[in-house]
């Protein structure tokens, strides 16, 4: 399997974390998991029909899907006429380009888009950077009213309180719920555990000496091992160990 990620245009990168490509191998029959982000999607089939969603969701070729944010780990069957091509979107920037749907409508979901919405199939085969490129440049609509509200989110970790979010951020813990469901598709408390659980999940992955799991807990907010190790199972299907 192939997959390599390209950064859009300098001014799409507030909104956009990469564009990406993957391809199933001669020898690839498998199910490839990917875990919740907090980001939603889209992706374009260039190969023969694809499962994704665990099974549910069949993509067909030319065709474009919006993938709503993850609450759990989901599963995509390649194999060796698999070809995707995606945008992976920054948090609530599903706005900024398409005026489609309230996020938590599409939270968890694979979606096909109406052609109005969806990318140029011929020009996608010619050039897809430059296609995804010019086509979100044309669609910029500015402003993003949870920019700083995800900024402190991720600064901390995860690990601030809502109410504190709230609070520096000048509103109130219900219209920042209504908001994040809205524009996240998910509320400000799922959004912050999951910002946790990809903290932990890095230190599991790529700790350079070996750390026990309470240690890891501790540094990531979770109660003690055992919250983390039913974090890391709810989201990824699999236990610390076989990360």
């Amino acid at each position: 399997m192939e997959y390599l990620e390209i950064k859009p245009y300098k001014k799409l990168a507030r909104f956009i974390h990469s564009y990406w490509e993957l391809k199933g191998g001669e020898n690839d029959k498998q199910w490839e998991r990917n875990f919740p982000d907090g980001c939603a999607g889209l992706v374009v089939n260039l190969g023969d029909t694809c499962l994704t969603d665990n099974g549910s969701v069949a993509m067909e070729f030319g065709k474009t899907y919006v993938v709503g944010t993850m609450t759990s780990f989901k599963d995509s069957f390649i194999d060796n006429n698999t070809h995707l091509l995606g945008v992976c979107l920054k948090p609530a920037t599903f706005a900024n380009f398409y005026n489609y749907a309230p996020q938590n409508e599409l939270t968890g979901s694979t979606v096909e888009l109406e052609k109005s919405f969806s990318f140029d199939i011929d020009e996608i085969l010619k050039d897809p950077v430059n296609h995804f490129n010019r086509f979100y440049s044309d669609r910029i609509n500015e402003g993003n009213p949870l920019q700083s509200v995800i900024n402190d989110i991720h600064s901390s970790n995860g690990q601030l309180r809502i109410y504190e979010l709230s609070k520096r951020n000048y509103t109130t813990v219900r219209q920042l719920e209504r908001n994040f469901k809205k524009y996240v598709g998910i509320s400000p408390k799922a959004y912050s555990n999951i910002i946790r659980f990809q903290k932990a999940l890095t230190l599991l992955k790529n700790s350079k000496e070996k750390r026990s799991l309470l240690d890891i807990a501790f540094e990531c907010g979770f109660y003690d091992h055992s919250h983390l190790t039913n974090e890391i199972k709810r989201n990824t299907g699999f236990s610390p160990s076989e990360i």
